[in-house]
């Protein structure tokens, strides 16, 4: 990649071994951190001097401004994307937090996995919002939507992020009750409605971290927690009635049984 295409990331972390861990750590996912400030007035001076296409900021650093302070100095110099570092999940500091519209939330100490999903999700959904859908825009050939397909779900900890109309909806994934396939469509059907992807089942399952979604058919992935009843033919999950496939069955009395 063209180092010039890289994004680049500006780390506010007051705690000088995690932040060069985490500088390391998204360096070696190619990224450009093109600085790293212990404090928020090191961060603003740093913010004026270099391109930077996304902050991540620590909410508890020491100095004149928390983390909350700083990103609201440095946004009022131009808009980027937040990510926020935080062990704090209390009332008062989320609600503050949520006044600089933060792109996420990362907890301490966090998964690589997750934050690198956090980052693209936030770079997407921060120039998606910035950039106008021109009137002549050309029309997505089949082969172009099978690569847009690749980012049309993502994930964090125990969310999904579901992409609907040119955004990503989250999704809580205790709220999955099924999955069904139709070619290369898949219909994931949660507690509240279903969403649509145009990707095959197994594409869905290969992007989702969860072992409770169990395949029982060619067609159908089930969520062991929404399970009602089975037998040697259906599993219910309320009215729902779907076919376990025999080939499929012992993986799923597997998964079932050893819960």
């Amino acid at each position: 990649m063209n180092p010039d295409e890289r994004v680049k990331i500006l780390i506010v972390e007051d705690e000088p071994i995690l932040a060069m861990e985490l500088s390391d750590s998204l360096e070696d996912e190619g990224y450009d951190v093109v600085g790293t400030a212990n404090n928020g007035r090191k961060a603003l001076d740093l913010f004026k001097r270099q391109p930077v296409d996304l902050l991540l900021c620590d909410i508890t650093i020491k100095g004149d401004w928390d983390g909350i302070q700083t990103v609201q100095h440095l946004v009022a110099e131009r808009p980027v994307p937040v990510i926020y570092l935080t062990a704090l999940t209390d009332r008062e500091t989320l609600d503050r937090a949520k006044q600089t519209y933060p792109a996420a939330y990362v907890n301490k100490p966090y998964q690589l996995h997750s934050l690198r999903t956090a980052i693209e999700l936030a770079i997407h959904n921060f120039t998606a919002r910035a950039t106008p859908t021109p009137a002549n825009q050309p029309v997505i050939t089949p082969s172009e939507r099978d690569v847009l397909g690749r980012e049309a779900i993502l994930q964090i900890n125990d969310y999904l992020f579901i992409k609907q109309n040119y955004q990503f909806v989250k999704v809580n994934l205790s709220d999955l009750l099924y999955l069904e396939a139709d070619n290369i469509y898949t219909t994931l059907y949660t507690t509240g409605r279903k969403y649509v992807l145009r990707l095959t089942l197994s594409g869905i399952l290969e992007r989702i971290n969860q072992p409770e979604l169990v395949r029982i058919h060619r067609s159908y992935a089930v969520n062991i927690h929404k399970v009602d009843s089975f037998n040697e033919a259906e599993v219910s999950i309320g009215p729902q009635l779907i076919p376990l496939s025999r080939s499929y069955k012992d993986d799923f009395l597997r998964h079932f049984l050893h819960r």
